[in-house]
């Protein structure tokens, strides 16, 4: 299912859909505009985000678009690990509703 390719298809979306997709589109590039938080690092925010919700089209452009802000090997790397801490997190913390009084 997952092929990058289908991301061309978006411009059929922003025609089917122009009015929702253009406040997408501005929501978007006014979420990624450089601000107290920067490029690089709302990239790699990003990135976590992509791997909890295992989004493959977010990770490859949001890796991308992280690499292009400068981002290391070794900034991956921890993105990719406090991401697993996250959903590792929320499995624990759940785990505490099978336990009744």
């Amino acid at each position: 299912m997952h092929d990058m390719k289908n991301l061309d298809k978006l411009n059929t979306l922003n025609a089917a859909a122009k009015a929702g997709m253009d406040a997408f589109w501005a929501f978007d590039k006014a979420a990624f505009s450089e601000g107290a938080i920067n490029g690089k690092n709302k990239q790699l925010i990003a990135l976590a985000v992509a791997m909890t919700t295992q989004c493959p089209y977010c990770i490859e452009l949001h890796t991308d678009a992280a690499r292009k802000a400068g981002a290391t090997d070794e900034e991956l790397g921890e993105t990719a690990v406090i991401a697993a801490a996250i959903r590792a997190g929320g499995a624990i913390t759940h785990a505490t509703h099978m336990f009744k009084k």
